[in-house]
């Protein structure tokens, strides 16, 4: 099967609506949620996560869809939403305008990259920004943090998640897909969930020290879910299945082989 095109950045026009299944859709998407709610609920002063009154302004930056970025505009915050698909983006105003958070959720159909231009009397510096599952579908991943940073307040929030490569690895390995693992074809394909540039969480980590950013919470989101191969049984006690991903999500040696990561930091002065 044919690679991703070389020299650019991954857009999901042609699978938004299987992302939106596949990824943020069942057992997955409540792992995901259970995960993200709770290291916000640790860290995050606000609404819907703790009773602080203040309202805030928050770019989902490569939102996609909104899924966690909406919860946050429905308990009453200001949200800007980027993406440079307009599919997915077309997803996210469909809960817009059901939820009714016109008034509170703007949409910029952009690269991350790109967003100042779209705000000619200067870009509004935001108190969380959101970036989440986007880094691993760059071509140059490291390349995204500064401008993540550029957009944060001082002494504002990030929280990231990307694609881990340990997680593929692994998998990969149980499966005994030995030649991926030989020529180190980590990659996805065209047509593939599978991002591009799968990355290891100790790489990510570091760039976050260079970044000068505080780590408040560091997590692995399905830890263990995705190593269940027969899929009926991946089903089975899904409560269950949810708080145990919750007890070890944070625990060493699971952490490390959530298929994804999430990182919730903090910037300085």
């Amino acid at each position: 099967m044919a690679k991703e095109p070389v020299g650019q950045d991954r857009n999901f026009d042609d699978l938004a609506k299987r992302f939106k299944k596949n990824i943020y859709g069942g057992l997955k998407g409540d792992i995901r949620l259970a995960v993200l709610e709770r290291d916000c609920k640790a860290h995050l002063p606000i609404k819907p996560f703790n009773a602080a009154q203040d309202r805030w302004t928050i770019l989902d930056a490569g939102g996609g869809q909104g899924q966690f970025s909406l919860q946050l505009a429905h308990a009453g915050h200001n949200v800007v939403i980027c993406d440079i698909s307009a599919e997915m983006l077309k997803l996210a105003q469909e809960q817009v305008e059901s939820l009714g958070l016109a008034e509170r959720v703007q949409l910029i159909h952009c690269a991350i990259q790109d967003l100042p231009q779209h705000f000619p009397a200067g870009l509004p510096a935001f108190d969380l920004v959101i970036c989440h599952a986007v880094m691993e579908w760059m071509q140059e991943p490291r390349s995204l943090l500064p401008y993540l940073l550029r957009y944060l307040k001082p002494q504002g929030y990030l929280s990231l998640t990307f694609y881990n490569r340990h997680s593929l690895i692994y998998k990969n390995l149980l499966r005994t897909n030995f030649k991926k693992i030989i020529n180190k074809d980590y990659g996805g394909s065209r047509g593939s969930l599978t991002p591009i540039n799968p990355l290891e969480p100790e790489q990510v980590i570091n760039w976050v020290t260079d970044a000068q950013l505080c780590v408040l919470a560091h997590s692995g989101i399905r830890v263990f879910h995705d190593y269940i191969f027969n899929e009926e049984h991946r089903e089975r006690e899904p409560d269950t299945l949810v708080e145990l991903e919750l007890q070890f999500s944070q625990q060493e040696p699971y952490r490390s082989l959530g298929r994804y990561i999430h990182l919730l930091l903090k910037a300085g002065n």
